[in-house]
């Protein structure tokens, strides 16, 4: 695996990354987390995951949280089979469990989840950690504690992080790539076509999206969209990835 350097002893981030660095950064420009109930169907559900990768989609996170482990188990498998075929990186949100049976490329842990130490003690070096943030303090100790790249949000307002309280803002997320410059950083929450150029002037690492791409009615058309916004903001002469 690209994003794999073998050995058992837990290195510091940059070690660790240091060879695939730009490839999980090219894949993690846009991190698609899934949403099931957003479809009427399985079958309908794993085809607009397809549908987003053929697109472009490099990085996958499989987030439900209303289903059985079992459920999760089997949908786990069917998913790491898709995205293998697409080069893609597959994550699975708080189960790292899970993530290990089915060869994932790494866990996604929520800031309410099991310490990011705790974690790379289960699954080692191999896989790749995640870290739901929502302050620098959070950002800070994922970091510190061996995680691999953050999500920072949410940075504008969305009804699925309401508990988080006010979106952090253009401003904070800012502060945060500042503070952890040359740690990857991937702003989340309320991301679309209206505000991702916005996002995109900062010094972030890629965007993480739910809705702007499941619920629009083109889901490959939008998804070569936002990514196609993403790389003119990459080429043009600002700070942002």
């Amino acid at each position: 695996m690209e994003h794999g350097i073998q050995g058992k002893t837990h290195r510091p981030h940059k070690e660790r990354l240091k060879k695939p660095i730009k490839t999980l950064l090219e894949k993690l420009r846009c991190y698609l987390i899934t949403d099931s109930s957003l479809f009427p169907s399985e079958s309908s559900f794993l085809n607009a995951i397809e549908v987003s990768l053929r697109a472009g989609i490099r990085a996958i996170q499989l987030r439900e949280k209303k289903i059985t482990p079992l459920r999760l188990y089997e949908l786990s498998l069917k998913i790491r089979e898709i995205t293998s075929r697409f080069n893609a990186l597959f994550f699975i949100n708080d189960r790292a469990d899970i993530a290990m049976s089915v060869n994932a490329d790494g866990v996604h842990l929520p800031a309410s989840s099991m310490p990011v130490k705790a974690a790379r003690e289960l699954i080692g070096d191999n896989m790749l950690i995640g870290r739901s943030t929502h302050s620098l303090k959070e950002a800070l100790l994922a970091r510190e504690d061996g995680a691999d790249f953050i999500t920072f949000g949410p940075v504008f307002p969305t009804p699925s992080k309401l508990k988080y309280g006010r979106p952090k803002g253009i401003k904070e997320l800012q502060k945060v790539c500042n503070v952890l410059e040359g740690f990857p950083v991937i702003a989340l929450g309320g991301i679309n076509l209206n505000t991702i150029d916005r996002a995109l002037e900062t010094d972030i690492d890629g965007v993480s999206m739910i809705s702007a791409i499941w619920l629009s009615n083109d889901i490959e058309k939008n998804t070569k969209k936002i990514l196609e916004r993403i790389t003119l903001k990459k080429k043009a002469p600002h700070r942002g990835l």
